[in-house]
């Protein structure tokens, strides 16, 4: 009786075990250079789920209950997919100098995140930018044939069938979402294209410097307009570039504009900014910030936005290269030999 009574303590015991086993998962690993003292896994709505520790040396282990799925998984720095689930017991090895094309893993979820690193090397590799301004029955081709690609490399049967469902769904949620861009800006290049060779809007703005000036006042010089607003990170992060045009290009038949969309009282923070930033060319507030009838005219509903025009005020290009863009200087180079 009392080994019969034994023998089922070690049964329940060991049951005990395995379902506590399967209710949650290991993850541990080993980040060379990392970037910080934590990485961070979150879900699906950037809501953290863990953060684990990372000792000086690298290395990192811990425990985690979750609902099966993908996961963000970063550094601080970089970012990348996970795939997790309860039971796994997974471990990492990564170099974050090179991130994504160091990541591998080994254990239990190995497979399906060592193809979700993979993956993101195969989505590096795709040319969005391309195949977003390719002609429409170019667009559609070019991105059947990445959805095509994508589920062909889910054909293997020893990935988790859960895995599996989640990709096909992240794989059409992808497709979806480029479609949805694409359709939202195809319009909105289309007729920035078709403002080519026409005559410009003009504008009648406040001068930083005094006064007010439109477009007129520039006629006979090449005109490149920066449409920006102090708020907008990107837009500051190209003046040190613009500064720098301006200064290759300084005594030339051309004219830097720039005219702020900011909102009427912010007209202090931006005169603040030109004198701290020391700012050159010529400065303009808009009438009405993204309401201005000019901007309403070109259709900027993003910046920071360039703009050329000709001497005779046409419009060279209605999104012109950005002064971080080696394409700008090659342009301007050929209009003003």
């Amino acid at each position: 009786m009392k080994k019969l009574y034994f023998t089922a303590l070690v049964l329940i015991t060991t049951l005990s075990g395995f379902a506590q086993k399967n209710n949650y998962m290991t993850f541990q690993g080993k980040i060379a250079n990392k970037n910080g003292d934590a990485i961070y896994i979150t879900d699906g709505k950037n809501k953290l789920i863990k953060k684990i520790q990372i000792s000086s040396e690298g290395v990192f282990k811990d425990t985690i209950h979750v609902v099966p799925g993908r996961y963000g998984l970063s550094d601080g720095n970089e970012f990348t997919i996970v795939y997790l689930k309860n039971g796994f017991d997974l471990a990492l090895k990564m170099d974050t100098k090179m991130f994504d094309e160091s990541i591998t893993y080994t254990g239990k979820g190995a497979l399906e995140n060592n193809f979700l690193a993979k993956n993101s090397l195969f989505e590096e590799q795709t040319d969005m930018g391309s195949l977003l301004a390719a002609s429409e029955v170019d667009f559609f081709r070019g991105l059947d044939k990445k959805k095509a690609d994508d589920l062909k490399r889910l054909e293997n049967t020893k990935l988790d069938p859960i895995f599996i469902d989640f990709q096909k769904k992240s794989i059409d949620e992808n497709y979806n979402g480029i479609v949805k861009y694409y359709k939202m800006n195809y319009e909105a290049n289309l007729a920035k294209s078709k403002l080519a060779n026409t005559m410009s809007p003009s504008f009648n703005y406040d001068n930083y410097a005094g006064g007010k000036t439109k477009l007129e006042d520039f006629k006979g010089k090449y005109v490149y307009i920066d449409v920006w607003a102090t708020w907008c990170g990107p837009c500051r992060a190209e003046i040190p570039f613009l500064k720098k045009t301006e200064e290759k290009y300084h005594g030339k038949n051309i004219s830097f504009v720039s005219i702020s969309v900011d909102v009427q009282k912010d007209l202090e923070k931006w005169k603040a900014l030109i004198k701290e930033k020391e700012l050159g060319g010529v400065q303009l507030f808009a009438d009405n910030n993204w309401n201005s009838q000019f901007i309403k005219d070109y259709g900027v509903n993003s910046i920071p936005r360039f703009i050329l025009i000709d001497p005779a005020g046409k419009i060279i290009s209605a999104d012109a290269a950005r002064p971080s863009s080696k394409e700008l200087q090659i342009q301007l180079d050929a209009l003003l030999k």
